[in-house]
Parts: C-alpha cells; sequence; structure tokens
C-alpha cells in the first residue's frame, strides 16, 4: 500500500467529516412541493397530494393565508412556572408564548423568549380551520372562564365554543403547570349528518440570530422514514405536504420547538413560509358527524425547549426531534456525561473541558499506537525513497518491493491512521452534540476578559466575538502538525500544514463551547506527543 495516499486520503476524509454541516446541508428527504395555482380567494398555493394519500380520503386544502386580527376578542392569560400564555377569546388564537426560564439575549433585563412575536400573530397560530375556513373570522365565540395562573403540580382547562356553518364546535385545551405541553379536545356536531375538514395550526417567525448558519428556523415532521427537516427556503414558500404516517409536526430551531401533534391516525402535514413567517398545520379530512351526535378530535401542541425530559413526556415519540445526525448513538451519552459533570462544577465550560480529558485519556492508548506507527514510518522514508527512485518505471513491481519492506521491518503503513479514524465518530459526535446542546445557550465560561469589563465568552452557543479561542485552537494546531513526525513527502506535509488554516477559518464563527472543545483537544494532544518525545 502506497503511504501517500493513504495520509492523503484520511486527512481529506477528516477535513470533509468535519467541515460537511459547513458546506453542505444535510440531504432533504423527497416531499411534494405545491404547484402555484391562481385561485379566486386566497393568495395560497395548492399543494400536491403525496401518493400516500389514502383514497378515500378529500384533498388537501391550501394553507390558507387568511389574516387574524386581535380586536374581536379579549385576552385570556394563563401564567404557569413555565411559560406565559395569552390567548385571544375570539378562536383561543396564541397571542403570545413567553418562556419564563429563557431570555432573548444575555442581557440582565432581556425580555422571555416569546415564541409566537408581534410578527407571526397576523398568521394565527393555533387558530382552527374548519373546512379550511378561519374560525376566527367564520364564527362567533364565546368563553365564560377567567385567567388561570397555576403552581407546580397543578392543572386547568379553558373553553371556548361556536358555531361556523352549521358545525358547533368546542375547543377544549388542557394545561399542565409542569410540562409545555397543550392538550386539545374538539367536540364537533351538527344538526343534520355533515363531513368535516379540521386543521389545527402554529405560525412562528425566525427562531434564530439573522445569518446564523448553525442554527437554523427550519420545518420538521416526523413519520415512519424517521426524523426528516426541511429548511430550503425556496421550497417553503412553495409549500411542503406530507400523508403518509404523520406522528408530529414542528417549527424548530437548535433549541427551540413549536410542534403540532395530531392524535388522529390519517392527519396530513401542510407547511409553508409566508411573508418570512414559518407556518405548518395539521389537518383530519372527511370528519362524518350524525345528527345531534358529537365527534371528539384529539390533537397536541409542544411549546418550549428541546429539553429531553419534557419532550419525553409528550406522545408521538416527540422525544426524536431532539437528533444529532449520524452519530447519535454515540452524542446522547456523551451530553448525559456533560450535564453529569456540570452538577458538580456548575459551569458547561469547565463541564466541556473535564469532558474532553475523559475522551482524550480513553483515546490515549490508540494515540500512542498511532505515533508509534508514524515514527517508523518516518524511519523507513529514506528505503521507500530509494525504492520509489529504483522502480519508478515500474509501478506494480515498486508496490512488491514496498509491501515487503513493511513485512521485512513489521510495519502497517496504515497504522498511524486507524487508531485516528475510530476516533472520528466520536469527535464528530460531540461536536454535533454541542451544537445542538440546549444547556449551553447564553450558559457563561469566562464572561469577562481577565482584568477587563469586556464581554468575552458569557455565551457558549455564540461565538468568540474577539476570535481569541479560534485563533490559538489554529496556533495549537499547527504546533500539534510540526511535532507530528513528517510523512517524508514535501507536498503531504504542506498539504497537513493547510489543515490547521481550513480548520481556524471553519471554527471562526463556531459556537464559542465547541471551539473550547477543539481548543483542550489540541492541548492535550500536544501534551502526549511531547511526552512521546522525551520518552524517545
Amino acid at each position: 500500500m502506497d503511504n501517500k495516499r493513504v495520509i492523503m486520503a484520511v486527512a481529506l476524509s477528516f477535513i470533509v467529516l468535519l467541515s460537511w454541516n459547513y458546506f453542505f446541508p444535510p440531504a432533504k428527504p423527497p416531499v411534494e412541493t405545491a404547484k402555484p395555482t391562481a385561485t379566486a380567494s386566497a393568495d395560497a398555493q395548492t399543494p400536491t397530494t403525496s401518493s400516500a394519500q389514502t383514497a378515500d380520503s378529500t384533498p388537501a386544502a391550501p394553507l390558507e393565508d387568511a389574516s387574524f386580527t386581535a380586536s374581536k376578542g379579549r385576552s385570556v392569560t394563563v401564567d404557569t412556572p413555565l411559560y406565559r400564555a395569552i390567548f385571544d377569546s375570539n378562536g383561543a388564537v396564541l397571542q403570545r408564548f413567553d418562556l419564563k426560564k429563557y431570555k432573548k439575549t444575555i442581557e440582565p433585563d432581556s425580555p422571555p423568549v416569546d415564541l409566537v412575536t408581534e410578527a407571526s400573530l397576523n398568521k394565527a397560530p393555533m387558530g382552527l380551520l374548519v373546512d379550511g375556513k378561519p374560525s376566527w373570522t367564520n364564527g362567533s365565540w364565546t368563553f365564560a372562564g377567567d385567567d388561570v395562573t397555576l403552581a407546580a403540580g397543578e392543572n386547568a382547562e379553558l373553553t371556548f365554543k361556536a358555531t361556523i356553518d352549521g358545525i358547533t364546535v368546542t375547543r377544549t385545551l388542557s394545561f399542565d403547570a409542569d410540562s409545555y405541553l397543550i392538550s386539545e379536545s374538539d367536540l364537533l356536531s351538527s344538526d343534520t349528518s355533515a363531513t368535516v375538514r379540521l386543521a389545527h395550526t402554529l405560525a412562528s417567525s425566525t427562531l434564530t440570530r439573522e445569518g446564523d448558519r448553525y442554527n437554523t428556523t427550519r420545518i420538521a415532521y416526523y413519520n415512519a422514514s424517521g426524523l426528516n427537516e426541511e429548511q430550503d427556503k425556496d421550497d417553503l414558500e412553495k409549500g411542503i405536504l406530507l400523508s403518509d404516517g404523520l406522528e408530529w409536526g414542528a417549527i424548530e430551531s437548535n433549541y427551540f420547538a413549536l410542534t403540532l401533534l395530531p392524535i388522529e391516525q390519517n392527519a396530513v402535514l401542510k407547511g409553508k413560509i409566508t411573508d418570512d413567517i414559518f407556518r405548518i398545520a395539521t389537518e383530519v379530512s372527511s370528519i362524518s358527524l350524525n345528527s345531534g351526535v358529537g365527534r371528539e378530535i384529539a390533537t397536541a401542541y409542544y411549546l418550549g425547549p428541546k429539553v429531553t425530559s419534557y419532550l419525553a413526556t409528550a406522545p408521538n415519540n416527540l422525544a426524536a426531534i431532539v437528533n444529532y445526525g449520524w452519530f447519535d448513538f454515540i452524542a446522547k451519552p456523551l451530553i448525559k456525561l456533560l450535564h453529569f459533570f456540570y452538577g458538580y462544577v456548575h459551569n458547561y465550560g469547565v463541564a466541556i473541558i473535564i469532558l474532553t480529558i475523559l475522551i482524550k485519556a480513553i483515546f490515549w492508548p490508540l494515540s500512542q499506537k498511532s505515533y508509534k506507527s508514524m515514527e517508523k514510518m518516518k524511519k523507513l522514508q529514506p528505503l521507500m525513497a530509494d525504492l520509489r527512485e529504483k522502480y519508478k518505471d515500474d509501478r506494480q513491481k515498486m508496490n512488491e518491493e514496498l509491501m515487503q519492506l513493511y513485512k521485512t521491518y513489521k510495519v502497517n503503513p496504515a497504522g498511524g491512521c486507524f487508531p485516528m479514524l475510530i476516533q472520528i465518530p466520536v469527535f464528530i459526535g460531540l461536536y454535533q452534540g454541542l451544537l445542538n446542546a440546549i444547556e449551553l445557550r447564553h450558559a457563561p465560561f469566562i464572561a469577562h476578559l481577565p482584568f477587563t469589563d469586556m464581554i468575552w465568552l458569557a455565551d457558549l452557543s455564540a461565538k468568540d466575538p474577539y476570535y481569541i479561542t479560534p485563533l490559538i485552537m489554529g496556533a495549537t494546531m499547527f504546533l500539534q502538525q510540526k511535532m507530528t513526525p513528517s510523512p517524508g513527502d514535501p507536498t503531504q506535509a504542506k498539504i497537513m500544514l493547510l489543515m490547521p488554516i481550513v480548520f481556524t477559518f471553519l471554527f471562526l464563527n463556531f459556537p464559542s463551547g465547541l471551539v473550547v472543545y477543539w481548543m483542550v483537544n489540541n492541548v492535550l494532544s500536544i501534551a502526549q506527543q511531547w511526552l512521546m518525545i522525551r520518552k524517545a
């Protein structure tokens, strides 16, 4: 085997794996997109139904663009230890949803995160559509209750009622003080037999900082094929439709989610971006009503942080919304370990350092083996160069002689590479875990530059504002490369020395928690190599 090819392949693979999410977003699953058609009543576009739609189902209607105004009803407030929600009594449309434990910025007087926002209110979050018509403009709603304040362990219900085109609709919303889950039961009845379509909606403006390519707002859904995400704006402006075994649909970022969880098995999901507002709706078609007999349709909402302990209590496998990509099975235990260390040190920056040290200790023997193998290969470089020169016109003979050389000196040409390849899944897993861990959001490490009042690493989910840690990381990587035994070939050596420049560029805008992890790992690698050199 040609050692030059092996080392170059590993180096390039390592760069591609680490930079894949930067340059190439995850591949999108096949989703039916809407085809623009002119309509008489709205500017919505009708999505093409999926082939999985059952034959007896009524074709899905467009995601209506009817606007909502809060002038007709009064505000109804639900206050819990976790959130403060405000509804309009005209249709139970959600006006605000403030997360009490999460602030918009790291400033002490920062307001809480509002998952609805005034910008998206016009699209009627938690609005109800009956036969494709917005219930808040086509019905006269009544509400006889009052504001609700819940203490830990308590729960409550709000009931809203209206008649829409001969269909009586009773919306009952259930709240739990210890959960972000809101359950809904809709009782439909009619004096005559009827067939009804019922849709529940959610809407939100962007959940992320503008230009943050590592934390984008997107529409996600879960069905038999698993978790799927759509973040391409062009596709979302056309509209998407899913009708194959839907479990839930969501508007999400790395840290927060607004989720619809239909209990009915035949629900379809529609998603769209309209006026920079992300919108989703789950619709149940062909609801048969008999005269004087009520029919109950259940659904649920989850509006809150992507915290596993809260998601685990939700139906329809909502916990699957926390996914760390290819190496999810590695990332999740590592994040649990991070939480464990934080429980003792109460600083996520320090917890990241401890976790990095632990991982390095586990892989210490492999790193030693890799370094020793590279040392042996370095000693054979003169002999290998002679063989390449001697048999430069006979490649087959040259390879045979090189293999005989490796066999004679008991050297595996890939021995320095395979130990590193085994570690790559762990590196990538932890990278994904730290990138999506809500615990790092607004978590400080070293809040101010030493001896100054300049805010520095006060938020491990944000980039280093002064690029200090990425530059140190690049310098440590360069030093590590210089200490690593040279591959012998000058071209190879130059390629390897380019890696610190590439990684420094990639890490400039990385969340600082990721940079701290990689920087500490480099420092530990340098220490290990220094010990090996000293021992040798």
